[in-house]
């Protein structure tokens, strides 16, 4: 079988990215317009993480923390410097964007250049490649979540970049496509780098890197005759893809004291699992149990595709036919390392304390169900390779182009009712913020009204969204990231540690909440009140005045 060599950025690809691009921005524009890039929480601590690393009393690299993985933060930075960004949170958005129009690109790449490599479908790449474009591209939850600055939409371009080097090196070490572009070492290191940016943006990477060596391992025992030319290639990729944890283990072990801080650390999923048990909360569902953890992941999925129950069950129903057409059409075998997110989630959620909660079942609530997206390309790509092989078994092109427009009536059907009740994501980040949101905009007005380089005394881990929607430069503000952290259990000379012992010797204002470190610090010493905030279902917040003596 002989086939034309495909370029690195053909016209179709370049339509791609053109396409991408517009949705990114129409989206973004749509959600920024509506003040909706900064509803969860966790995209405003992102935000505020890579800021603190030039905007602190104490900047530096240190204040990446630990937990979450340092790549997002690193690329937010630049972006960060200017103020009215970081206050709207654009400046968070822009890696989301970029990096959606790769992950849209790349998943084009791969399902047609998968299905060249077949004989039996390689009549049907070009479409296949677009419909798994489409249905990952035009998902309203992805949509959504790349105008934030969660880390959902950098990990899955990193992911699907990835399996497209990975696919790339073993069709040209296997021989088995022609078109394969590069050499079986080039593709490799490419596919390592991209794994290394996954493995320092999301935990998902650490399983995938796992499962793309052992693939590559597999690789080398189907060819043979090329075992001693393979090897040092997969030697070398190994050691790539496990340099990134590697350095987060010793970050953590050097900086923490603790290899596994952001495993068992105070802030961990662990830890958090924990306060809601001794909260007299039920343990989540799918503990202990991966069947249920299963379950919980795959609707998560589903619902991140649609809404009905029959048309999320199409979709998993055309994924599985997907499936068993990789296992036949052995030459496209890589494309099963999409799966890998499954596993890592079911494992997740079973013994690592993640929680994920979907509208349809039990406790019937939002928490995390955007985890979904991660099997967004298994489902797109799968799905599209069922449509090809059903095209496959028609004879006539009347019955091949009709197995082609009931598919894309399935994706119309799907996102046009997702997009009618909102993106399952959106709903997520809405709900959850509307508590949040209240508390923090009434705190940020009045923390306006203090006097301008006003130094204040507050814990950061909860509401740093008052001080970005205020205005207020955190280096401005002393806070928990202010201190010797590999001073274990503290440090007594951290300017942290020394303010809450004298608030009003090294801040003009403390600002505290029920029950954190600053307000245990100052309940006692009869600070003037300057303002008290409240929203419902949140704590209440109290501004004090400190009267301080500048250090």
């Amino acid at each position: 079988m002989s086939h034309n060599p495909i370029c690195r950025w053909d016209r179709e690809s370049a339509w791609v990215a053109v396409l991408a691009a517009c949705a990114s921005l129409f989206s973004f524009l749509a959600y920024f317009h509506g003040n909706d890039i900064l509803l969860f929480g966790d995209a405003v601590a992102h935000i505020n993480i890579a800021r603190k690393v030039f905007d602190s009393r104490t900047p530096g690299l240190l204040q990446l923390g630990t937990v979450w993985l340092p790549l997002p933060h690193l690329l937010m930075i630049p972006c960060l410097a200017n103020d009215w960004a970081w206050q709207t949170g654009v400046g968070g958005s822009i890696p989301s964007l970029i990096a959606y129009v790769f992950a849209t690109v790349g998943i084009f790449r791969l399902t047609r250049n998968s299905l060249r490599a077949s004989e039996r479908l390689h009549p049907w790449a070009h479409r296949t490649g677009w419909f798994a474009a489409a249905a990952l591209g035009a998902n309203p939850n992805l949509l959504y979540l790349q105008t934030t600055a969660m880390t959902e939409s950098l990990y899955l371009a990193l992911f699907i970049w990835a399996t497209v080097h990975f696919s790339e090196f073993a069709q040209s070490a296997e021989g088995a496509a022609e078109e394969a572009s590069g050499s079986p070492g080039t593709s490799l290191g490419k596919c390592g780098f991209c794994l290394a940016g996954a493995c320092l943006t999301r935990y998902d990477g650490w399983f995938v890197a796992v499962a793309a060596a052992g693939a590559a391992i597999v690789v080398t025992r189907r060819v043979p005759a090329r075992r001693k030319e393979l090897q040092p290639m997969v030697v070398k990729f190994v050691l790539l893809a496990a340099a990134a944890p590697a350095l987060w283990f010793i970050y953590n072990g050097m900086v923490y004291r603790n290899p596994l801080e952001f495993e068992n650390g105070p802030y961990s999923a662990k830890a958090i699992e924990r306060k809601s048990l001794v909260a007299g909360l039920p343990p989540h569902p799918g503990t202990d149990n991966l069947a249920v953890a299963a379950l919980y992941v795959l609707k998560a999925g589903e619902s991140n595709l649609a809404e009905a129950q029959w048309l999320q069950r199409a979709w998993l129903l055309l994924s599985v036919l997907g499936a068993a057409l990789v296992l036949r059409e052995k030459r496209i075998w890589p494309l099963l390392l999409l799966w890998v997110p499954l596993g890592f989630y079911m494992a997740a959620v079973a013994y690592g304390g993640v929680p994920i909660f979907t509208p349809a079942w039990w406790p019937f609530s939002l928490y995390n169900v955007r985890y979904g997206v991660q099997l967004l390309p298994a489902l797109a790509v799968f799905s599209a390779l069922a449509i090809a092989g059903l095209a496959s078994l028609m004879s006539q092109r009347r019955e091949q182009n009709t197995i082609f427009s009931l598919a894309m009536l399935l994706g119309l059907a799907s996102y046009g009712q997702v997009w009618a009740s909102q993106p399952v994501s959106f709903r997520e980040a809405w709900v959850n913020s509307r508590t949040r949101l209240p508390l923090e905009h009434q705190l940020a007005e009045v923390l306006r009204q203090l006097p301008k380089r006003s130094t204040l005394l507050m814990y950061l881990a909860q509401h740093v969204g008052a001080l970005q929607d205020a205005g207020i430069p955190l280096r401005q503000v002393i806070h928990e990231g202010n201190h010797r952290v590999w001073v274990q259990p503290t440090d007594p000379q951290g300017l942290w540690e020394r303010a809450l012992a004298d608030p009003a010797g090294y801040a003009d204002y403390v600002v505290a909440f029920p029950d954190d470190p600053v307000w245990q610090a100052v309940r006692d010493r009869n600070l003037p009140v300057v303002a008290r905030v409240e929203a419902a279902g949140q704590q209440s917040a109290a501004v004090y005045l400190a009267r301080a003596r500048q250090p």
